[in-house]
Formats: C-alpha cells, sequence, structure tokens
C-alpha cells in the first residue's frame, strides 16, 4: 500500500472549498471533504488509476475525479503526493 501524502496547497483547496460549501451548509461541506478522502483512498491500492494531466507539462501528473472536482496528484517511490484539489470549472495554468 501506498501512503497518501497531501501537499500544503491541496490541504488549503480543502479549506478553500469547505468554507465556500459551509456558507449554505456546513453538513454538506464536511461530506464534500469526506468524499474526497474516500476518493483518494482508491490509490492507495490502485495508484494508477487515475488519466494523465495534460494542463502540466510533466507526464507524471494524474488527475481523479470527484464530483465537480479534480484531485491531481503523483505517484512516488513510495507514497502518492495530493498536489491540488481543483473545481473543474475553472482553468489551471500550466505547471512545470
Amino acid at each position: 500500500m501506498e501512503q497518501i501524502v497531501w501537499s500544503k496547497l491541496a490541504l488549503k483547496d480543502l479549506d478553500h472549498i469547505y468554507d465556500f460549501i459551509a456558507l449554505e451548509s456546513p453538513y454538506y461541506a464536511q461530506k464534500t471533504i469526506e468524499q474526497f478522502l474516500i476518493r483518494v483512498e482508491v490509490l492507495t491500492i490502485y495508484p494508477q488509476i487515475g488519466k494523465d494531466v495534460n494542463e502540466y507539462l510533466k507526464n507524471n501528473v494524474k488527475e481523479l475525479i470527484e464530483g465537480n472536482y479534480r484531485i491531481f496528484y503523483r505517484v512516488n517511490k513510495n507514497s502518492i503526493s495530493i498536489i491540488r484539489v481543483h473545481h473543474s470549472a475553472r482553468r489551471i495554468k500550466k505547471r512545470k
């Protein structure tokens, strides 16, 4: 099993998503965050399940989709790094 490591940016993304949804419903904000955590757990067993992300210049970034969000991650030798959690309606800048 691979270890999941969340980047500081990804954790900030979760905070911002929670805060935004909680304006309308703290209950659904919590449920949304829980769904992200559950979705990411599949990577511990199937780390290559995501598809490659074209917006990133390096081809070793993959994504999982959860609801309207894209969860970007990278498979490392002994861990999986969650890079960002991004709403699919927003554009992302190309990353190196």
